[in-house]
């Protein structure tokens, strides 16, 4: 089977995603994508420039799989010569009725942010099957979509959502997490050993990951005179919390590590060295980092939120979850001050399933289904 997968935002998990699945599927997978930046242009506009690419090329493949990110049925009303016959999948990574805005966007106050949460509901309608990389994402979707339409003056087509439910499944991301085991020290040695555990943050540093409430935490480990390293990773930007430069200060002499790693390999080293990963997210459609974190063997401490249920089981593990700010800074405490005394068991087990040697088959069986559902005009 010859899949074109196209992705208008060819950067950081996006392109890691559409590369590594081209990389292990069984099938021909052809990327037709556009640079990861201006991202509200590129919902607005990449379905026409890429519509432009694929009949440039001539493509004929057996399937599209499209992103959240493309308009679908611009796409495919401008390619429809080719593609009117041909089953469409949508992968979404994440959506724009639930994706929580910036405060230093303008758009949400000038009332301008309507049409990005459009786009991803009439490529839901456009597309024969819709995939989210979580349960949580996918009934987040389906749960805000109505409420969304009933937004709209009059003509809501509120009947579309039980048949967007009905062609969308749950397809987790696929991860190389096998190249984690391939770059981890021949030296490493966790902190922990040594007497004093090393907490991680290894998120981008923006709002939607609730920084304020996870260095809040460790303020108040301080002031209990408790021990503890910090290696702060992650991507940030131009314009960030003020908690982080807070916080810098504060825990000066805590901190073994502070900033983002240009080498991965160095990323990937801090992982395996860490022992406590304290996670505050207040969105999260997958959560790779905390996956990676967990896959390399840190301790998590979880909000039972969002999609991590869905890779550490409350049931068997509750605790490792917390339920409000208060619970999270002393559940934190003790496991600081116990760390120590716990087996040095990893989680990688609850996640390892992830990997793309598995993952792959998944999807090619998937999309193979889909493939002979059109052919039969299931």
């Amino acid at each position: 089977m010859h899949i074109v997968l196209i992705e208008p935002f060819m950067t950081g998990s996006h392109a890691a995603w559409a590369r590594q699945y081209a990389a292990h599927s069984c099938h021909e997978v052809t990327i037709l994508g556009l640079e990861g930046r201006y991202w509200k242009w590129r919902m607005h506009g990449g379905a026409v420039t890429l519509a432009r690419e694929f009949l440039d090329q001539g493509l004929r493949p057996d399937l599209i799989l499209a992103t959240d990110m493309l308009d679908v049925s611009t796409f495919l009303s401008l390619t429809r010569a080719v593609t009117a016959t041909l089953p469409c999948a949508l992968y979404c990574h994440e959506n724009q009725l639930s994706y929580p805005w910036s405060p230093d966007d303008s758009d949400p106050a000038l009332q301008r942010d309507a049409h990005y949460c459009f786009i991803n509901f009439t490529s839901a309608l456009s597309a024969d099957r819709v995939y989210f990389n979580s349960d949580y994402h996918r009934q987040d979707f389906l749960a805000e979509l109505p409420k969304f339409l009933k937004t709209f003056p009059d003509c809501r087509e509120l009947d579309t959502v039980p048949m967007i439910a009905e062609k969308s499944r749950t397809l987790p991301l696929g991860l190389d997490l096998k190249k984690l085991d391939l770059l981890q020290p021949e030296s490493c040695q966790r902190r922990a050993e040594n007497g004093v555990p090393l907490i991680l943050w290894n998120h981008r540093w923006e709002y939607d990951k609730n920084p304020e409430e996870f260095f809040q935490a460790l303020f108040v480990l301080e002031d209990r005179g408790i021990e503890f390293e910090l290696a702060v990773l992650g991507e940030s930007y131009r314009k960030q919390p003020a908690i982080f430069s807070e916080a810098q200060q504060r825990l000066a002499s805590h901190i073994v590590h502070w900033g983002y790693t240009d080498r991965y390999a160095d990323y990937v080293a801090w992982l395996w060295q860490a022992d406590i990963l304290p996670v505050t997210s207040i969105h999260d459609f997958f959560g790779i980092s905390v996956v990676e974190a967990l896959y390399c063997g840190c301790l998590p401490l979880l909000p039972q939120r969002l999609a991590y249920p869905e890779h550490v089981s409350p049931v068997e593990c509750a605790d490792v979850y917390y339920r409000n700010n208060e619970d999270f800074a002393d559940k934190l405490a003790v496991i600081c001050k116990n760390y120590s005394l716990r087996p040095a068991s990893s989680f990688r087990a609850h996640v390892a399933g992830y990997d793309w040697s598995k993952m792959a088959e998944q999807y090619d069986e998937e999309f193979e289904k889909l493939l002979c559902c059109a052919e039969m005009s299931c």
